[in-house]
């Protein structure tokens, strides 16, 4: 019998805490958070894992160190209302599920929204609502909101993302630049999110992400 609890705890101890993760409610939730239930059922194995994990063609689970890292960059607080775009099967969620008040989780494919639902419930994780839609449209509905993780990669960042920040409020993207990932963290501040630079990472891009051609005669 497999002992995901162990793997989990050298999951923290091998990949998070090494890529300068030392927030404790960060690094106290990915210990509890079981990453093996919002895996795939055949990839379970494989849960802890130092890579991302595909969930479907071009949507991965981001792997422990990247994922960590993002959070612990947001600097969580127990208030917070989170956007998260492209829930995936929830794990993300979940995990900051432990540290604010509420996180509303969006996911544009059906099955899988419907699937992430089921293994938060499971969970008993009852401060994520997952809501069914685009994922470059956000959810207005709830907002604004004081903090928004995009898993997976983006080429831009849609203004109807960054119209549901509050302002003050903090942001964390992957970019695709070329062949390089460069996740940059932001801070909306009269308006306009100011970015600067966090750390490299890589992942799929996000489908509705990329960088819209300009006319050029």
């Amino acid at each position: 019998m497999t002992d995901f609890a162990q793997r989990r705890t050298m999951m923290v101890d091998t990949q998070v805490r090494p890529n300068e993760v030392t927030s404790y409610p960060v690094i106290e939730a990915m210990l509890n958070v079981p990453r093996e239930q919002f895996v795939p059922d055949a990839r379970r194995d494989v849960a802890y894992a130092g890579e991302n994990i595909d969930l479907r063609p071009g949507r991965v689970l981001l792997e422990p160190r990247t994922l960590g890292r993002m959070i612990e960059v947001l600097d969580l607080q127990n208030s917070d209302l989170v956007l998260h775009v492209g829930c995936g099967l929830g794990y993300s969620a979940a995990v900051m599920a432990r540290i604010v008040e509420a996180v509303v989780a969006v996911e544009e494919d059906a099955d899988m929204a419907a699937d992430a639902q089921e293994r938060l419930s499971a969970q008993e994780v009852y401060n994520v609502a997952v809501v069914h839609g685009p994922l470059n449209e956000g959810y207005a509905k709830q907002g604004p909101y004081d903090v928004i993780l995009i898993e997976g990669a983006i080429e831009e960042l849609p203004a109807a993302l960054s119209d549901q920040l509050r302002d003050g409020g903090r942001i964390v993207a992957l970019f695709l630049e070329g062949n390089l990932g460069v996740v940059r963290i932001g801070q909306k501040i009269d308006g306009r999110v100011n970015w600067r630079f966090a750390f490299n990472a890589a992942a799929p891009l996000l489908p509705g992400f990329a960088r819209k051609m300009g006319f050029v005669l």
